[in-house]
């Protein structure tokens, strides 16, 4: 039976439509927080790294009531290297708000969310965000949905879909524009009529599909996900059902409901609502908590396979250990683990080396997302530049492809072009509408993108924008260059000097200042050349009593380059590694010692 006291929604978008604005004002005016009560911005972003890139990274769950209804509201990320969210946050959900921007329209990640929803044939409402810009085209990007809609094959029920145009920031919303709408009423009722309440029996055999999993320091590991059928209590008995077996007698610490930002505590739990349960040893994502007289599991989430992996090594850098507080291998091991029980997208693969780990996701930003938070904990590892994961089919060697999406300046189209072109780039659409900026698409293999988007925006002068969408396997698209100029690699441990640094000005571009301290082997800046070099930048002048014409002269260096942790993934080749602790980001040769490194040509 539906049940019409309970709407559970996911909100869907591209990166930086709107989505996590628009939940801060569902909140406020559904009267969860109180007239002067103090919030934050973007309320749904707890971590530091969401509020720093200004995306959503984990997807997360509040719960409003409003007109006597709980409406439990999912906010999911819009990159598509967390796509794994998306696909466990729409398990929970009996509809969706599609936002798009009232001026850029349907972009990449609209259609990947976008697909994702209709593949679980749930309704959604069509929600033109930010129709306050100077900018906006609100008869267009209408357009564009509608487009979109076909071209993504949806039923004739879901191309129905109901539009409202909003203003997340002001909290407006309008059934047409220029209404005379002070509020969010019309979406709410908008959403009430058009997401239907969640199929579900009170009665039925319990059945709770685990979607995510959280940490609290007072209860534990919880399980989060929606009971689907039946009720759970405190005191009652249940089995868990896994992958492989059934075990039963298991018992909660702790039954939460949702309510605004907080989990509320209770003693049973209704079908049809998202909830969390702590207490469950051994629990992980797709599990599902049932009856135990007769256990009924629900079908596993389904997940799109890895298509990146890298190496993640125990640091042995003559640095090691002065920085960091994890360091160990089992400390290493025990955080991806971790990470990997709630993260269904990662899969970690140990090694015959105990020092290392293979870590295997959905591309560059997701890793660089993961080694940040690490970081950021204490950890202190190496790390080794992203390889795609191949498939064979029987003789034949496939390789993912994207679709990479590009909007620059008309003046740049030839440079990116022909970037492209050299990592196999082919491509497939390219729109000039006469405004000064061009949007192309390339078919690419998802190696040719490792190392490009520095590149693109140093090309580009920072004016690109560049996104991209898993497309599949395609055959090996064969050899891609790779990284055209060498690394300047101290031949020796010391601190850097003004003196070495200003006779590298005419070998290439520095990473590190003077006073830092190197060691044998690790790189301090990128050759103008092809090829390494190997050189003494803790060389200082030698003192003589002779006064030079010069000596009062005054020097100056030119700054070194600061690599951030995505630059620093980019730039390594093959046979170098990135080193990360909480203080430091540095860059090394695998060897460190120059006479066992295998020898370079040099130019």
């Amino acid at each position: 039976m539906r049940k019409e006291n309970i709407r559970n929604v996911a909100i869907i978008a591209h990166v930086d439509h709107g989505k996590t604005t628009l939940v801060d004002g569902m909140l406020k005016q559904s009267g969860t927080f109180r007239e002067n009560q103090q919030v934050a911005e973007r309320i749904m972003d707890s971590m530091d790294l969401e509020r720093e890139r200004g995306i959503t990274i984990m997807a997360k769950n509040t719960a409003i009531r409003y007109g006597g209804v709980k409406i439990n509201i999912v906010d999911t990320p819009g990159h598509a290297d967390f796509g794994g969210e998306v696909e466990r946050s729409l398990n929970l959900v009996d509809g969706a708000l599609l936002l798009v921007d009232a001026s850029e329209g349907p972009l990449p990640q609209t259609r990947f969310v976008l697909r994702k929803a209709l593949a679980k044939k749930l309704p959604v409402i069509v929600v033109i965000n930010k129709i306050d810009r100077g900018d906006a085209r609100i008869g267009e990007v209408v357009n564009e949905v509608y487009d979109l809609f076909i071209d993504l094959d949806a039923s004739e029920a879901q191309i129905e879909f109901p539009i409202l145009y909003t203003n997340a920031k002001t909290g407006v919303a309008h059934e047409k524009p220029g209404d005379g709408s002070t509020n969010l009423k019309p979406l709410f009722d908008a959403l009430f009529r058009a997401i239907p309440g969640p199929e579900a029996h009170d009665g039925g055999i319990p059945q709770f599909l685990v979607t995510n999993l959280d940490y609290d320091p007072y209860v534990g590991q919880l399980a989060i996900g929606r009971l689907a059928n039946g009720t759970l209590e405190m005191k009652s008995v249940y089995a868990l059902c896994g992958t492989e077996d059934i075990r039963t007698g298991i018992q909660f610490s702790t039954l939460y409901t949702f309510a605004g930002l907080n989990r509320v505590p209770v003693d049973r739990v209704e079908a049809g609502d998202i909830i969390a349960v702590a207490g469950v040893e051994g629990v992980a994502i797709g599990d599902t908590i049932t009856s135990q007289e007769a256990p009924r599991p629900l079908s596993r989430i389904h997940i799109d396979e890895p298509t990146v992996s890298m190496f993640f090594y125990v640091n042995t850098s003559p640095t090691a250990g002065k920085e960091g507080k994890y360091l160990t291998s089992r400390h290493l091991r025990e955080r991806l683990e971790k990470e990997a029980l709630r993260n269904v997208t990662l899969k970690i693969k140990s090694l015959p080396r105990k020092d290392m780990f293979e870590v295997c996701g959905r591309g560059e930003l997701q890793m660089a997302v993961l080694i940040e938070t690490m970081r950021r904990e204490g950890y202190e590892f190496m790390v080794s530049k992203p390889r795609v994961i191949t498939k064979e089919e029987g003789k034949t060697v496939l390789e993912p492809v994207e679709r990479l999406f590009l909007d620059v300046p008309e003046i740049f189209v030839g440079i990116v072009t022909e970037k492209l072109s050299e990592r196999k780039g082919r491509m497939t659409n390219l729109v000039n509408k006469g405004s000064g900026r061009v949007r192309m698409e390339f078919t690419i293999p998802s190696r040719g993108l490792i190392g490009f988007r520095s590149h693109f925006l140093t090309d580009t002068k920072g004016a690109g924008v560049m996104n991209t969408l898993f497309e599949g396997y395609q055959a090996w698209f064969g050899p891609i260059p790779q990284r055209a100029a060498g690394a300047l690699v101290s031949d020796r441990s010391g601190r850097v000097t003004n003196y070495a640094s200003l006779a590298m000005a005419d070998r290439g571009e520095l990473f590190v200042e003077a006073g830092t301290e190197v060691y044998e082997g690790m790189i301090i800046g990128e050759r103008n050349r092809s090829g390494d070099l190997n050189v003494n930048i803790t060389k200082e002048k030698h003192l003589s009593n002779v006064r030079s014409s010069t000596a009062e002269a005054t020097v100056t260096l030119r700054p070194p380059r600061r690599l951030s942790l995505d630059q620093s993934i980019e730039f390594i080749a093959g046979d170098e590694l990135v080193e990360v602790t909480p203080r430091s980001i540095r860059l090394r040769k695998m060897e460190l010692e120059k006479n066992r490194r295998p020898a370079k040509k040099q130019v």
